[in-house]
């Protein structure tokens, strides 16, 4: 494993982090889920990225109870905050009251004094920038947050952000996009913006939704137990499938595999060896539900990608990635 720092900050994080949206406390049962945890700290992984609101907070337990016997400053622990955790009016968004709850609730399931990095899941138009800056504020003050992120926010609002960060002294340190070889779009504005303000990326989707995994094969049906084929995210998978699942995209992904066969990797380890290459990218989020997974995936980490790969990549996949930078968020 390879480890970088969070943009300008002086926190590193492993080059890949282990996410659990889906699958812990959902598509994977917690046997299997401290088993992939145990499988990530073994190869070096030091960085789990959670939310509040992943499996209906059932995500952050299991993380928490996976990690309550290893030392705690020897990893770093990311959550969030903004989406609905119960059916009370302020049971969701950016309010005050509902950062500084769900902030308690989420120590709580991780088994934890604090967090490394609290994000905010999305940006809160019914409620002013100061007053969620000042509760985050207030977080850090206490303890309980040491840096905080934000996620899937325009550059728009990420310079309002910045603007306040600074003058409220609030560590934002962070932003967690998606980002792929087929989604692009924060290319053009967010991520100028965050290199500017020193703001490091710890991007979702690396191979965007599975479908760069090349398991989705055109005119087949769904591979049995993945996600596409699973209702844990149902919603999401929806709009997924009326975007990556088109015999297109799918063929171009096939011809990417004999390019990675070509360079020793497989296609899901030359996916997250891409994002990687993006120097503002601090840490690349991959999720499993088996062990295995995490084993071959994690060599990915410390490849150098030759230019004449990335050009060939993005010669194979003309015309199909998405960069419109309207589809952030």
């Amino acid at each position: 494993m390879n480890y970088r720092k969070l943009g300008l900050s002086g926190l590193t994080v492993s080059e890949i982090a282990l996410g659990n949206w889906i699958t812990h406390g959902a598509q994977v049962d917690n046997d299997r889920a401290r088993a992939c945890v145990q499988a990530a700290l073994d190869v070096g992984i030091t960085t789990f990225d959670t939310a509040d609101v992943y499996s209906e907070t059932k995500a952050e337990v299991v993380l928490g109870q996976a990690l309550k016997e290893v030392r705690r400053e020897g990893i770093e622990l990311c959550t969030k905050v903004f989406h609905p955790t119960g059916t009370g009016h302020n049971d969701r968004g950016l309010s005050r009251k509902h950062i500084m709850e769900a902030c308690d609730r989420s120590l709580r399931r991780l088994q934890t004094d604090y967090i490394d990095v609290y994000f905010a899941h999305r940006f809160d138009p019914t409620v002013s920038l100061e007053e969620t800056f000042l509760a985050f504020s207030d977080l850090v003050r206490q303890g309980k947050v040491l840096y905080v992120g934000i996620s899937e926010w325009t550059a728009e609002q990420i310079e309002r952000g910045v603007a306040l960060a600074r003058e409220l002294r609030v560590p934002l340190i962070a932003s967690q996009p998606q980002y792929s070889m087929l989604w692009r779009v924060v290319e053009q504005e967010v991520l100028p913006v965050c290199k500017r303000e020193g703001i490091g990326q710890m991007v979702w989707s690396p191979l965007a939704q599975g479908i760069l995994s090349g398991k989705y094969a055109p005119d087949k049906p769904m591979p049995q137990g993945s996600r596409a084929s699973t209702t844990a995210g149902a919603p999401f998978f929806e709009r997924l499938a009326g975007q990556w699942l088109r015999s297109e995209v799918l063929l171009a992904v096939e011809r990417l595999i004999p390019l990675a066969s070509e360079i020793g990797l497989t296609l899901p380890q030359l996916a997250i060896a891409w994002v990687l290459q993006n120097p503002q990218v601090s840490s690349a989020i991959i999720g499993a539900s088996k062990p295995e997974q995490i084993h071959e995936n994690v060599k990915a980490a410390g490849v150098s990608l030759d230019p004449e790969v990335m050009k060939q990549i993005d010669h194979i996949l003309n015309g199909l990635v998405e960069r419109d930078p309207g589809k952030t968020g």
